[in-house]
């Protein structure tokens, strides 16, 4: 397993032997477990509260909003960690460092941009 695909083969190896011991715990999970299906446990189960209504609710635009700047920053924290470790390299330091705070620029333009249009405002 030497050379450059040697360590995708044992990537793939790992992921395949990960897929198929979750996949047997699945499967022994549903042939051992007791199957006895009565209406009271088919209904749909709310807080122990019997669901009223609908089922279709309308969600505020802001959650998603709330959702999308979570992803932007945790997608920038992905990027600072390699930075961190490429920093420290030998002849890497003042571009590398000039390339993260342009970086960082755009995620703080993002930023204001979203406070001046009172996107982070909850109420």
């Amino acid at each position: 397993m030497d050379g450059y695909f040697g360590s995708y083969v044992l990537v793939a190896a790992l992921l395949a032997i990960g897929v198929a011991i979750v996949a047997g715990a699945l499967t022994v999970n549903r042939l051992l477990r007791p199957s006895r299906p009565t209406p009271d446990k088919l209904t749909t189960y709310e807080c122990g509260v019997d669901p009223v209504g609908e089922g279709w609710a309308q969600s505020q635009v802001r959650y998603y909003v709330f959702t999308y700047l979570y992803v932007v920053f945790a997608v920038d924290a992905v990027f600072l960690f390699p930075w961190a470790t490429v920093f420290d390299a030998p002849g890497y330091g003042l571009t590398t460092l000039v390339e993260m705070f342009v970086f960082l620029g755009f995620i703080a333009l993002g930023i204001v941009y979203a406070w001046r249009k009172r996107v982070l405002t909850w109420t």
